[in-house]
């Protein structure tokens, strides 16, 4: 096999091997403007397979897909204090249109509570509206200063699902559903990725809420990356535009909301968590192509069986490529289908033929054998199995042998030089995250000593998992 284009070494520069495999496995490209991204097509099959497994999650919840303006009057930002506060620094802002000079401001999409907000004082009148699930999949921008191509970019995708509900009890259950069997089922058993679920500090939680719940993936240099959050926002929006319903009792109420987002961080997450030095990693649940079945030279035999076996995967339910591009040196396909981390390659050459065989390549676990190729229907579906198996638990390995026990703010601030460090919080606080934070080191989350999330930010015995992070 040719040699594979090289990707510098994830031990000697990590964010430069990152760079390396974005554009060799052509996954993304910068776009004109700083801080945006051309998302190539490769890359944007990552986004859809996630896309659509997050979408059925968040329908079987009871959410409903809608969509809302890009533009958003400035004014409704500044309603809600906080919430400007925490975005102004960020906020891409339109002054001019058509020609002329605004009457007021528009703001691009940064997130979408206010103007939500603003329909939902209109839509619901009655405790019988409520609750109300909206979901809405979009473009957001957020004036970066320190792109990186899918973790901080300008312009983003994601999905920002909006609650509505008549108790503060009914809207907190909805937000921890959300975190817990939506956001977390997906990246522990979809991406494969062990993600620690907890609760954000005040200092860290989203702006305009009352309380962040959020989930942490360590990535394969230690860091930290925040994969996905849910908010509980309390009466904050309600009050700012007066959100209200008729209860059962007759009494005029505000809402209670929720709020809650992933987006096209999850590929950069995916790239990190499971990348290696020859490439990407796909985990096969949510591989695009989970199997790509190679013709290692031109035969019209060769070239007729390895699409009959693509067939007969593609009714066994695999996702299948047939690559019988021979006018491209077999080397020159392989090394490229492994840097696009396909979990399974099928190499049919001439002799395979003779002997009734194919060459099986295992990216995920590494290894090439012969196979029957009677055998492939049946042994293939069990192989993706194990390998979505085997990056959940070498996620989770990497997790628990870099997390360690610390005692002070120095022992925090050195264990997050290479993994997370766990501290009690009581022994740190806001002082000690505000120490922390001068040298580049944050809270990620407060999470119970057994590991669940706790009910509050003063719970006796929680902890608190420091790291460097994206």
């Amino acid at each position: 096999m040719a040699k594979a284009p090289v990707l510098t070494p994830q031990a000697v520069d990590f964010p430069r091997w990152y760079q390396d495999l974005i554009n060799k496995a052509e996954l993304a490209d910068n776009g004109p403007v700083r801080g945006t991204m051309v998302i190539r097509p490769y890359g944007y099959s990552l986004w859809e397979r996630m896309q659509q497994d997050m979408d059925a999650r968040i329908k079987s919840a009871g959410a409903q897909n809608a969509y809302f303006p890009l533009f958003i009057p400035q004014s409704y930002l500044t309603r809600e204090a906080e919430h400007v506060e925490g975005f102004a620094p960020e906020l891409a802002v339109v002054t001019h249109g058509g020609g002329k000079e605004l009457e007021e401001p528009v703001v691009v999409r940064p997130t979408s509570e206010t103007i939500i907000n603003e329909y939902f004082s209109k839509w619901v009148q009655s405790y019988r509206d409520l609750p109300l699930l909206i979901n809405q999949w979009a473009n957001v921008v957020r004036w970066e200063m320190r792109p990186r191509i899918f973790l901080r970019t300008t312009e983003f995708l994601w999905q920002e699902g909006h609650t509505a509900h008549a108790t503060y009890e009914d809207a907190r259950d909805y937000a921890d559903m959300i975190h817990r069997e939506v956001y977390g089922d997906f990246m522990v058993n979809f991406l494969g990725i062990d993600v620690v679920l907890g609760r954000k500090t005040v200092r860290e939680r989203f702006a305009g809420a009352i309380n962040t719940l959020t989930l942490e993936g360590m990535m394969g240099d230690g860091k930290a990356l925040q994969m996905g959050t849910s908010h509980e926002l309390g009466t904050n929006f309600a009050k700012a535009f007066n959100t209200s319903y008729l209860s059962g009792e007759g009494k005029q109420e505000l809402v209670w909301q929720t709020s809650w987002g992933v987006s096209t961080r999850m590929v950069g997450g995916l790239i990190m968590s499971h990348g290696d030095d020859s490439g990407l990693r796909v985990p096969p649940r949510m591989a695009p192509v989970q199997v790509v079945v190679l013709a290692i030279k031109g035969d019209d035999t060769v070239i007729a069986k390895v699409r009959e076996i693509g067939e007969r995967l593609k009714a066994a339910g695999i996702r299948v490529q047939v690559d019988d591009r021979t006018d491209i040196p077999f080397g020159r396909r392989a090394v490229d289908w492994e840097l696009k981390g396909v979990p399974v390659r099928v190499e049919v050459g001439p002799r395979d033929l003779e002997n009734g065989t194919a060459m099986l390549a295992r990216r995920i676990p590494g290894g090439k054998e012969p196979v029957s190729i009677d055998a492939l229907d049946a042994l293939i579906p069990k192989i993706l199995e194990e390998d979505q198996a085997t990056l959940l638990r070498e996620s989770r390995e990497r997790r628990e042998s870099r997390t360690v026990d610390v005692a002070t703010i120095g022992e925090a601030a050195e264990a997050a030089a290479t993994g997370w460090g766990r501290i009690p919080w009581a022994d740190l606080g806001p002082e000690g995250e505000a120490k922390l934070a001068e040298q580049g080191v944050s809270v990620r989350c407060l999470v119970a000593e057994d590991g669940s999330v706790p009910d509050g930010y003063d719970v006796p015995g929680t902890v608190a998992i420091v790291a460097r992070a994206y």
